[in-house]
């Protein structure tokens, strides 16, 4: 799953635990989706829902919750603490992971398309999707709530952006959004005064304090260090302690690591210490990443390693796990939503032990898939060999970036292998459906055209991935450790192994499609692929016949 949206709808609904896992029950029945987490509040009569997965599978999600919410829910009886005016009155989506904002928005308008056109309820865009400066901000379209919606919906000012300015009695109205990913962050101190972690968070929050002037003697406000940072302090009795808690509200502009260290560096100003730090919800993985990186990069330390150390080096570094135990698969989005490859996470032998059975699958795919991360694995060996010698200085950087990037690789590759077997077992799956009648034929021939394809385009995104491959094995062939040279090689042997392996699986599957212009196209590109990896590969291995006086 390349692709995430994380969509977090809030539905004006608390109480009934009836009601509430009936609407879930909608979210959790769309394929490519998993339910994160279910908020429900009985003072608000208020539950906010989070779900994440891929942009298709999460719009269709939305608007299953909101249909089913509309069903259940009526407005004109419901009383609560909180601010609402629709049964489901707030559904932001949020772009976590290979999504852009701009995907996020096509989204929101199509599913708040949907909800007006098949529910008959005036939908609202805000956030970044706002059409106007006026409804950008939730609280600005909210004014005067559910109650308030007779009168305003005769405005023109409250004209929907989707939808007709009919008051529906019974689902009230829907907000529709797209907001950056927030990430609730606590800080650590070793103190029980939440007046001294406040002191922190003025500093660090982006709205800062207020300072007296010493000239003029009036009140100043003097901004905080990090940009879209809300903060306070406050004490937990729970813990016995004090935190800095914050929200960031773009980590890519102010990432985890930078709160963590200016909240380190007012704490010593004030004679304190930060102990470590708390994840509030869930944290999306690029964040972690990020901060690994960051880590590794302030100890002078190669990037080419591993996601799994990355992640733990930024638990390690930032005290995750000081008041509970910070467990990476639940608490990191991506990783909640990654089913674990059964192939990839097998050992040797029994990888092997497998592939010798009479199954047809795991096959040649699968093996391909591995000779790729074998070969990316090898690369990012060599570039972490050459990093650290102070020899190989001039080539430093291209070292780190070549080891980084081969990981990434590998790790695509590692994916790959179950992606073949799963591809392939899924055309069976259609070849054994049933063909008695009319209907059944045409569902069986469109589930194997589809089956064939996707068992075409998995090899196929192999063999795209292998030209990279084969290339980093190349530059650290010719600019890598001399000592690790013959494991540059055999990343070479090893791409071109997977390049071939791959072009066969594609070959195969390809002469099944009846699609005269995919099957010319894809052929086409496979055979050019194809051929420059083992160009490369044939100059890898001439490189090392030479330095290694192979005749």
């Amino acid at each position: 799953m390349d692709k995430i949206v994380e969509c977090v709808p809030n539905f004006s609904e608390g109480r009934d635990r009836g009601i509430i896992d009936k609407i879930t029950g909608e979210i959790e029945s769309v394929e490519g989706v998993k339910l994160l987490d279910v908020d429900p509040g009985r003072a608000t009569n208020r539950t906010v829902v989070t779900f994440a997965g891929t942009p298709e599978g999460v719009a269709e999600a939305a608007f299953r919750s909101v249909r089913k919410a509309a069903e259940l829910i009526d407005m004109s009886r419901h009383t609560g603490e909180h601010a609402r005016q629709g049964a489901t009155d707030v559904c932001p989506f949020v772009p976590v992971s290979g999504v852009t904002v701009e995907e996020c928005i096509q989204i929101a308008e199509k599913v708040a398309r949907r909800i007006a056109g098949e529910l008959k309820i005036p939908t609202y865009l805000y956030g970044k999707a706002a059409r106007s400066r006026d409804r950008v901000r939730l609280p600005d379209i909210r004014k005067g709530e559910y109650e308030a919606l007779p009168g305003k919906l005769k405005t023109p000012e409250f004209k929907p952006d989707f939808g007709e300015p009919v008051f529906n009695r019974r689902s009230g109205v829907t907000v529709v959004g797209v907001r950056d990913f927030l990430i609730a962050y606590n800080v650590n101190i070793n103190s029980r005064r939440a007046a001294l972690a406040n002191k922190i968070a003025k500093r660090i929050r982006e709205k800062g304090r207020m300072v007296k002037n010493k000239t003029t003697g009036s009140k100043e406000r003097v901004p905080g260090t990090c940009q879209g940072v809300q903060g306070m302090g406050w004490y937990i009795e729970e813990y016995n302690l004090a935190q800095i808690t914050v929200n960031i509200m773009d980590y890519t502009v102010t990432p985890i690591y930078q709160v963590f260290e200016e909240c380190e560096r007012f704490a010593r100003e004030f004679g304190i210490r930060v102990t470590g730090s708390e994840m509030v919800g869930m944290v999306p993985l690029q964040a972690m990443l990020d901060t690994g990186k960051h880590y590794l990069e302030k100890q002078g330390t190669t990037l080419g390693v591993s996601e799994e150390e990355l992640i733990r080096i930024a638990i390690q570094s930032l005290g995750l796990n000081e008041i509970s135990e910070f467990v990476p698969r639940n608490r990191i989005i991506e990783l909640k939503l990654r089913k674990k490859g059964r192939l990839a996470s097998l050992t040797q032998y029994q990888f092997a032990d497998e592939l010798a059975s009479d199954s047809p699958a795991p096959g040649g795919g699968s093996v391909a898939a591995l000779n790729g991360a074998l070969s990316a694995g090898l690369s990012s060996m060599v570039g972490n060999l050459t990093y650290s010698k102070r020899k190989f200085k001039s080539v430093r950087q291209e070292m780190i970036d070549t080891s980084a990037r081969a990981q990434e690789l590998k790790d695509f590759f590692l994916r790959a292998i179950d992606r073949d077997t799963d591809a392939f077992n899924r055309l069976m799956d259609a070849f054994s459906l049933p063909r008695k009648t009319e209907a059944e034929k045409r569902e069986r021939q469109r589930a194997v055209r589809d089956a064939t394809i996707e068992a075409t385009m998995v090899p196929f995104e192999v063999l795209q991935k292998t030209v990279e491959a084969v290339k980093l094995a190349g530059t650290v062939a010719k600019k890598g450790n001399p000592n690790s040279l013959s494991d540059a090689g055999v990343a070479g042997l090893a791409a071109a192994a997977a390049a071939r392996g791959a072009l066969y699986n594609v070959m195969i599957n390809l002469a099944d499609i009846d699609d005269k212009s995919f099957r010319e196209k894809i052929t086409r590109e496979s055979m050019v692929l194809e051929r420059e990896v083992q160009r490369i590969s044939a100059e890898i291995s001439a490189l090392l016949e030479e330095k290694l006086n192979i005749r």
